[in-house]
């Protein structure tokens, strides 16, 4: 009998060292295997600073992409003003912003080729998925009524069309807000066409201005010749009709894009480049975060959605940021690992 109790006795401490060999050895398997349940971290402690640009798109842009980092991946993010090119300048000679979500580097031509030649700021990708449109534009309504005008070399001959009552003998074409890249663009392509005699250059002062002027002569079907871009409500909401340009020459559109251009000449805009901008450093020391920023690009038809609504109902930068996470979670959570887009998820 006490020989069967110590077989039973062996056999059980047999059985129990195998079994705890092999839940050491499981354990320490599942230690060297990766699992979603980890929590995708920021990768650094430093204040992440992003650009938010003075008009709606850029502004609401670089709030969402502040939101994700901060809520889903727990970094130090903010926001802090921002302009085409003095941004961009400032990325290239001070390393900051970090990001720019929404800069045209088309038209900021001249200090981006600095950028590269530099290379201590990367372009992660495209932020609109059709790339963006900028040009001169008219309401529809005005190019219905005048099948002549269908080309920014035709303004000339309509420049009593556009004529304001404050200067009845010349016609008026707002251009570009002090500040943005487009300023410089339109000024030299003023001068390329030969406008000064029958043109006034008029700068509407702010993005907000320039939104305003058009919608007021809209409602008024007035006439009006604008600089503007896309994606933006503006171009869906009030039907502007983008007037055509000649072929774009690089040469010819870089030399429109520095303000010491000493012999402007004509060329179409630049095909839309529109980068969300990065300093290579921040890719160093937070991957997941370059990760996020390389693939974070939105459908133009759905900013265009958003931006819309953000105007219809007087909506705050803030707020449109905030409805295009609740509302565009199929654009959005693509951006990001699960974990991250559930923390997001739970914060609105």
């Amino acid at each position: 009998m006490d020989l069967i109790n110590q077989d039973v006795k062996e056999a059980k401490m047999y059985i129990l060292k195998k079994t705890l060999i092999a839940a050491a050895v499981i354990s320490v398997v599942v230690g060297f295997l990766p699992t979603t349940a980890q929590a995708t971290e920021c990768g650094t402690s430093d204040k992440i600073t992003i650009a938010e640009m003075t008009w709606l798109s850029a502004s609401v842009l670089a709030i969402i992409t502040q939101r994700i980092l901060k809520v889903g991946y727990g970094c130090n993010a903010e926001t802090i003003p921002g302009d085409t090119v003095p941004s961009a300048t400032s990325m290239l000679t001070k390393g900051s912003p970090d990001i720019a979500p929404e800069l045209w580097i088309s038209t900021a031509s001249t200090i981006w080729n600095k950028i590269q030649k530099k290379g201590n700021v990367y372009k992660a990708g495209d932020i609109f998925a059709s790339g963006g449109k900028e040009g001169w534009w008219i309401p529809d309504y005005v190019a219905k009524a005048n099948p002549g005008l269908k080309s920014i070399t035709d303004l000339e001959k309509f420049s009593k069309l556009f004529a304001d009552v404050s200067n009845p003998d010349k016609g008026r074409l707002y251009g570009c807000p002090p500040g943005w890249g487009c300023e410089i663009i339109t000024q030299n392509l003023f001068k390329a066409l030969g406008l000064v005699k029958s043109f006034e250059l008029f700068s509407p002062g702010s993005g907000a201005n320039l939104k305003a002027s058009i919608a007021r002569k809209v409602t008024q079907k007035k006439p009006i010749v604008a600089y503007y871009w896309g994606p933006t409500a503006v171009i869906g909401k009030y039907n502007l009709v983008r007037l055509g340009m000649p072929p774009f020459d690089n040469e010819k559109f870089t030399c429109l894009t520095n303000k010491d251009c000493q012999n402007p000449q004509l060329s179409g805009w630049k095909p839309g480049d529109v980068a969300v901008a990065v300093v290579s450093k921040l890719r160093d020391k937070a991957p997941n975060v370059a990760a996020f920023l390389g693939k974070l690009q939105v459908p133009n038809a759905t900013l265009n959605k958003v931006l819309a609504w953000a105007d219809d109902n007087k909506a705050s930068s803030e707020d449109a940021a905030l409805h295009f996470l609740k509302t565009e979670q199929a654009v959005w959570t693509k951006w990001v690992p699960a974990d991250v887009a559930k923390k997001v998820k739970a914060s609105l």
